[in-house]
């Protein structure tokens, strides 16, 4: 059996590690009021802010291994766009930073590429950024990205307080991995496995595992942005899995309840769960199995998904109780 933790990340002391911070920032009195949301927010005369920064993670590693660094950009700026959006902002706009250990021209272009794609969809500025040449650093054809977002909350901050027992939890589709678990995926694949990145997956030839992994990360903003007011929470499924991202917008007092068998989960979870005898509660907390975003809405929200002919599932409920319990 493979796990998380033997592929080099410990959710357990990430977790632990979340806490430290939270500690160290209200000892010197530089903490928000709200925090582990999944932005910060920051009011100034009257206008409610909130920003994000975020990384791709080992992805990274599989546009290194295929030369193919035209996703990854589009992945970061989504990425933030939704850690954003779940609060209900408009993003303003975007802040990069790009180390490599030499300039690369090309695979700047690329990435800087999927940036610009991402945000003109979104109508979100990129007012500016940093790129870093530092040598010895990197590793040839290796380099890193973080992104900064800063939002607009016009209305009601979305936050989860509004949830109550009894409401549905309301699935919305991934487009595969997203940004996390890569580094569980590729032990499997590349080192227990010994496949390539141009290998056909095995449920469909068509495809190889390299197109597999660059999907890009889907961005829920333009679906959702008309419908706020229908909405009581989101959590966007990213590092952490579904219990480590759903938790941070339930009450106290309320649980959700997540029901595995209502949603059909993708084949390339199907298979790394297998293939790398991967734990069904490991997996969870690893990957996000398919589901990219879960929303507790109000009435109204799926007859708007529907309109707009959006797959989703019902996926739970909230119940009475405390954490999030997957069965």
């Amino acid at each position: 059996m493979v796990t998380y933790r033997e592929a080099g990340v410990d959710l357990d002391k990430a977790e632990r590690a979340v806490k430290l911070i939270g500690e160290t920032l209200k000892k010197y009195g530089v903490s928000p009021s709200q925090f582990g949301l999944f932005g910060g927010i920051y009011e100034v005369g009257g206008t409610r802010l909130i920003a994000s920064a975020d990384g791709v993670g080992t992805k990274l590693r599989v546009a290194f291994m295929t030369g193919r660094h035209n996703t990854v950009g589009q992945d970061l700026v989504n990425h933030c766009v939704n850690d954003i959006f779940v609060h209900g902002a408009d993003p303003l706009f975007f802040m990069d930073y790009i180390a490599m250990g030499k300039l690369e021209l090309e695979v700047l272009g690329q990435i800087m590429d999927g940036f610009a794609r991402a945000c003109s969809r979104v109508n979100c500025l990129i007012l500016g950024g940093e790129t870093a040449e530092m040598p010895g650093f990197y590793r040839e054809g290796e380099y890193d990205l973080v992104g900064f977002i800063v939002g607009k909350i016009e209305g009601k901050i979305i936050d989860g307080s509004e949830i109550r027992e009894g409401d549905e939890l309301i699935g919305l589709p991934s487009n595969g991995l997203h940004t996390n678990g890569y580094s569980l995926a590729r032990k499997i694949i590349f080192e227990k496995l010994g496949l390539k990145p141009e290998t056909p997956l095995p449920w469909d030839p068509q495809t190889t595992f390299a197109d597999e992994l660059l999907r890009v990360h889907r961005e829920y903003y333009t679906l959702l942005k008309d419908a706020r007011e229908k909405i009581k929470g989101m959590a966007h499924i990213t590092g952490g899995g579904i219990p480590g991202n759903l938790i941070r917008i339930i009450p106290p007092g309320l649980k959700a309840v997540i029901k595995k068998d209502t949603w059909p989960v993708p084949e390339i979870f199907r298979f790394l769960v297998e293939k790398g005898g991967v734990s069904e509660e490991e997996a969870y907390r690893s990957f996000n199995m398919g589901i990219g975003m879960i929303i507790v809405g109000k009435d109204g929200l799926k007859d708007y998904l529907r309109e707009r002919g959006e797959d989703f599932w019902i996926i739970g409920k909230m119940e009475k109780g405390e954490g999030v319990e997957i069965i």
